[in-house]
């Protein structure tokens, strides 16, 4: 199981500037109101959502976890429509839901929890509820958000990203993450993302798996044929140096110049579309959930 990754005694041997992607052309900020996490909540977020599973499945137990894993009714592979709802509906939950809908949630997501743990043939030993992976499976949700809102509202001044990383707990907490197991501060963040990242390592079997994810190949031929360039280049884009080796992926720097204006665009664009539109997405979910619960019907 993996050591422990939040001592700040110990300097990491990574650096930011490896870890977390380097944006060099940001929009404009112009407010200073204090942020939370519902501030980052968008239908362009989406864009990172790969990307996030590569940083995810970077730790082998979580990737071989997903990627062994014998719960088929929750297969990204299988059923990806369905496993796309159930977690941006956990996400959904973590953030805007009331303490029940969050504990209603995470009794379903426990259940099938339950079935995600290695075997005697598995190459590494993982277990769905060790507080540790699920920690950095929150971590990685927490760069999700403050990468995305980043690029669509300009850089965060310190307090800013101060109270902005202290509303993102519930990411966490909603599961088996403990409250003192989130680093106490944005700058002991910094310090566990770094070390955390330490132990990035992806095999073929892992890496096939996610190349599998980014080519689409889970959908029918004719969207993916669109779709799957765009994704291929979007989830390059938010993938920090340190993953990015770990795919075996290249980034010029055309690339990135073009994933920053793509981005000075689309945050121009964003500017003049309502709020409950761009939020719409999450409202829908929340209604889902709500639903669910009050008919007691299957959340996942």
């Amino acid at each position: 199981m993996p050591v422990q990754y939040r001592a700040v005694d110990v300097q990491p041997v990574l650096t930011t500037a490896q870890t977390r992607i380097q944006i060099t052309q940001r929009t404009p900020r112009w407010d200073r109101k204090q942020l939370d996490l519902t501030d980052a909540l968008d239908f362009w977020s989406a864009a990172a959502s790969a990307a996030n599973v590569i940083m995810q499945l970077s730790w082998p137990e979580v990737g071989y976890g997903v990627a062994e894993s014998r719960v088929e009714s929750g297969s990204l592979m299988h059923h990806p429509w369905k496993r796309l709802r159930t977690t941006a509906q956990y996400l959904a939950v973590a953030i805007l839901g009331t303490q029940e809908e969050r504990d209603a949630y995470r009794d379903a997501v426990n259940v099938a929890h339950r079935q995600v743990r290695s075997t005697a043939d598995s190459p590494v030993k993982y277990n769905a509820f060790n507080r540790e992976l699920q920690l950095w499976v929150a971590a990685c949700l927490f760069i999700f958000y403050e990468d995305t809102h980043q690029l669509l509202h300009g850089a965060m001044t310190e307090e800013q990203a101060e109270t902005f990383y202290q509303s993102a707990m519930p990411i966490g907490t909603t599961l088996q993450v403990l409250e003192d197991q989130w680093p106490a501060s944005r700058a002991d963040f910094d310090v566990y993302w770094n070390k955390a990242c330490e132990r990035i390592e992806m095999d073929d079997f892992v890496r096939d798996f996610l190349e599998h994810l980014v080519a689409l190949k889970m959908i029918n031929i004719v969207p993916r044929l669109v779709l799957a360039p765009l994704l291929r280049f979007l989830t390059n884009g938010f993938l920090a140096p340190v993953f990015r080796d770990a795919m075996g992926w290249e980034w010029s720097e055309t690339d990135r110049r073009r994933f920053e204006h793509l981005f000075l665009f689309v945050s121009f664009v964003n500017r003049f579309i309502p709020r409950f539109i761009r939020t719409y997405n999450y409202t829908v979910l929340m209604k889902d959930l709500r639903r669910r619960l009050r008919r007691q019907k299957a959340i996942l």
